[in-house]
């Protein structure tokens, strides 16, 4: 919570985090709240948070300044004093001391916890956490900084969340990956099952050119969890698992493309007009991409086409640098001169106006892999400039894994 959130300038990780290890241990969050730093508003929000919520997790405003008014809006809710934990105390002074730094008395006031609370160590930093019971709700208060809160949410406040539990109930997910086909047109053909489910639930979502869906089962354990998934994942899988690339919150085309030529010993380059180097910008930013990368060249002048990919004038001049033609050039040549496993182009008019007599969207992906036959797609792509060039350069990668599958 605080000014900062609702003014824009940072972003809410906190409550992302705090809701997934929540549902890992079968707590349903339903509210997320943000509040600025007003004493009257914090206690409007308190007053409604308990009114409809076992439990009220709140995070930033226990620092030293005068707008970090979390613990003395709390404390004047829950009718309780603040007093010194010594142990934070001796915490925030040593660490004034060991750098040589004076400390203000301002600071002093991180150490202050509501009287009666269960206090969480704050192992990277000076305010500790805790919590309270009041009436019918518990209240945690946390640090803001995200490198405090992870760790004391890990170490200390699931510990004590799970202890409050009456039984164990957890919410096990799976997450699929897709690329190369619309939210909308991945609900079509899953609608009878998201219409039917229960437990497990099924929840496509979009995300930065990508489709993700979301399977979570709730369950006493695990084991049962998974076991309820599996057969919703395969029934999935059996309609659309063709667009399916990968598994996992995190996972990104390019983090599984760059795993598995790893894992295979294979490498890739790539030939770049009208992504002007962002395919290689991709594939580059995924740790450990040196040992499968072979290089990759932006041709987007008709003349690097020529002189340095051996497109031949001809091709250029008859069908143009926005053909089939061309991009298959692009591919197989790249590969020959980089020596790698595939080669992969992109040329295309990202916008804004056309070219060749060609439309804003039009685009060709070149695959050519040792060994086998070149494959040209093309793609009918919408949106400003900045869209055309990210999905462009994302389905040259969705393609290049597609053809690894199947070699």
């Amino acid at each position: 919570m605080g000014t900062e959130l609702l003014l824009g300038q940072i972003a809410n990780t906190n409550a992302q985090f705090l809701s997934q290890k929540l549902a890992d241990i079968g707590v349903g969050v339903y509210f997320h709240t943000v509040v600025g730093d007003n004493m009257e508003r914090l206690l409007q929000v308190i007053r409604l948070a308990a009114s409809r919520s076992d439990l009220v997790i709140f995070t930033g405003g226990l620092g030293p300044t005068q707008d970090d008014l979390t613990k003395e809006s709390v404390a004047q809710h829950v009718g309780v004093g603040l007093e010194t934990n010594l142990e934070a105390m001796k915490r925030i002074e040593d660490f004034f001391l060991q750098r040589g730094i004076v400390m203000t008395e301002n600071n002093r006031k991180q150490a202050l916890v509501l009287a009666g609370s269960h206090v969480f160590s704050n192992d990277f930093g000076m305010a500790p956490g805790m919590a309270i019971r009041h009436d019918s709700s518990t209240f945690v208060l946390l640090p803001g900084p995200p490198s405090e809160l992870y760790p004391m949410v890990e170490r200390h406040v699931m510990p004590y969340l799970i202890g409050l539990l009456p039984q164990k109930q957890v919410f096990h997910s799976h997450v699929l990956r897709f690329y190369g086909i619309g939210e909308s047109a991945l609900e079509e053909h899953l609608l009878d099952l998201i219409e039917k489910q229960d437990n497990p639930t099924i929840a496509p979502y979009a995300k930065e050119f990508e489709v993700t869906l979301r399977i979570t089962a709730r369950a006493s354990s695990t084991e049962e969890g998974e076991a309820l998934i599996l057969p919703v994942e395969k029934e999935i899988r059996d309609r659309v698992g063709q667009y399916v690339y990968g598994m996992g919150e995190d996972s990104s085309l390019h983090d599984v493309l760059v795993t598995e030529l790893g894992q295979r010993g294979e490498t890739i380059a790539c030939a770049e007009s009208c992504t002007g180097g962002t395919l290689a910008s991709l594939i580059t930013s995924v740790s450990g991409s040196s040992a499968v990368f072979g290089g990759g060249i932006v041709c987007y002048t008709n003349e690097v086409k020529h002189q340095v990919l051996g497109v031949p004038e001809e091709v250029l001049h008859t069908v143009g640098a926005i053909s089939e033609e061309t991009a298959k050039l692009l591919a197989e040549n790249v590969r020959v001169k980089l020596g790698t496993t595939y080669g992969v182009s992109v040329t295309g008019v990202a916008g804004p106006d056309p070219s060749e007599g060609k439309p804003v969207g039009l685009v060709y992906v070149g695959i050519a892999a040792e060994g086998k036959p070149t494959v040209v797609k093309e793609l009918r792509l919408a949106g400003r400039r900045h869209a055309i060039v990210g999905r462009a350069a994302k389905f040259a990668l969705f393609y290049a894994l597609q053809m690894q599958k199947e070699r």
